[in-house]
C-alpha cells in the first residue's frame, strides 16, 4: 500500500503544482487514498520531495534536485550579481572572473528553452529560444540566488 501512495504522489506532483500537504492529502483521497497529514508529511520526507518554483512561480513539490542541480545553484549563487531580460536573451552578470564557472555548470544542466550560451570573465549571455521561456529562465535564476 505504501508503494502505491507514493508512486500516486510522484504521479500527481507531476500533474498538479502541490502548494502543501494538505492539498496532497485532498488529492490523494480523491485517488482512494485515505490518509492523515502525518502519512503525507512522512511519504514526502521518503520520496525526498522539496519545495522549488514551478514554471509558473508557484512554490510547490518536486522531486528532489540532482546533486549537480545544487552545485550549480551553490556556484551560481556566490557568482552571480544581477541578472536581467532583454527580450529572448538574458544577461547574467557575475563577479569579475566567475562568468566562466557559472556558465560551464549552467551548461551541464540542459535546462529547456535555452539555445546556447557565451560567456566572459564577468558576464553570460544566455539565448533563450522565446521571450516567455527568458521569463521563465529570469525566474528560475533568480530563485537561485
Amino acid at each position: 500500500m505504501k508503494r502505491q501512495r507514493q508512486a500516486e504522489i510522484l504521479a500527481i506532483i507531476s500533474e498538479f503544482e502541490i502548494e502543501n500537504q494538505e492539498m496532497m492529502r485532498e488529492k490523494l483521497q480523491e485517488r482512494g487514498f485515505l490518509v492523515t497529514q502525518a502519512t503525507v508529511s512522512r511519504d514526502i520526507n521518503d520520496l525526498s520531495l522539496e519545495k522549488a518554483l514551478s514554471e509558473n512561480g508557484v512554490s510547490c513539490y518536486m522531486k528532489a534536485r540532482s546533486a549537480n542541480r545544487r552545485h550549480f545553484e551553490n556556484i551560481f549563487s556566490q557568482s552571480v550579481t544581477r541578472i536581467e531580460e532583454a527580450g529572448n536573451i538574458v544577461c547574467v552578470k557575475c563577479h569579475s572572473g566567475l562568468a566562466n564557472a557559472a556558465c560551464a555548470t549552467f551548461d551541464s544542466m540542459n535546462i529547456e528553452g535555452v539555445v546556447g550560451t557565451i560567456s566572459g570573465d564577468d558576464t553570460i549571455f544566455i539565448l533563450a529560444r522565446t521571450e516567455n521561456d527568458a521569463k521563465k529562465l529570469v525566474t528560475l535564476l533568480k530563485s537561485m540566488i
